[in-house]
């Protein structure tokens, strides 16, 4: 994908790519009603083939993927500062989404661990992770560092799950105040935030 995409509430997502994008045309897939909701689930989701953009929709494999998720988190983090530290209440709670419809689950604001990823893979749950660039906009006002110094950050982030199958996309910009994108111009805002997801798609 060679774009950036706006995803819920404004959030700027760079999707994950596939390892290989399929070149026939794909069936287009039944539509989500209230009465096959919880008991449809994709094959492909199950096997979690790498999304790809068509369009203006996500396909997974040949069909189409329709986002069913939900935020988790944040929790009150443990004396290391993590907040999914119980892998036995990640696992019922991944069991319970997945037992009701939920094919993907949204982390904000901070890093994952390997093994949450892990975990939505063996439920069959995509994951949207929170880069929060959003919040590294007062730096670029006060220069206390450098947009190299963020694209550092940022890149680390990456890094810790890149190339994981459970790996939905990066939400990179979300719910930028309005206050902060007239003070620094929507042009500045917008090469930030292209910058930086140049970053992510060089690193996943």
């Amino acid at each position: 994908m060679k774009k950036l995409d706006f995803g819920a509430e404004g959030a700027i997502v760079a999707i994950a790519p596939p390892a290989s994008v399929p070149t026939t045309d794909a069936p287009i897939a039944r539509a989500i009603t209230p009465d096959n909701f919880r008991a449809s689930t994709s094959t492909c989701v199950q096997a979690l083939v790498r999304p790809h953009v068509r369009g203006k929709f996500l396909f997974a494999g040949g069909e189409k993927f329709y986002v069913r998720g939900m935020t988790y988190g944040a929790f009150q983090p443990d004396a290391s500062g993590h907040e999914y530290h119980d892998p036995n209440v990640i696992e019922r709670d991944f069991a319970q989404m997945a037992a009701n419809g939920i094919n993907t689950v949204r982390i904000p604001h901070t890093m994952p661990p390997r093994s949450l990823l892990d975990a939505a893979r063996r439920h069959g749950l995509r994951v949207m992770v929170g880069l929060s660039a959003e919040q590294y906009l007062g730096f670029l006002i006060d220069r206390k560092k450098s947009v190299a110094d963020i694209e550092a950050l940022v890149r680390a982030k990456v890094r810790e799950c890149a190339g994981h199958p459970a790996l939905l996309c990066y939400a990179l910009g979300n719910e930028i105040p309005s206050t902060m994108a007239r003070w620094l111009g929507r042009r500045k805002i917008e090469r930030y935030l292209k910058r930086l997801y140049r970053v992510i798609k060089e690193e996943d």
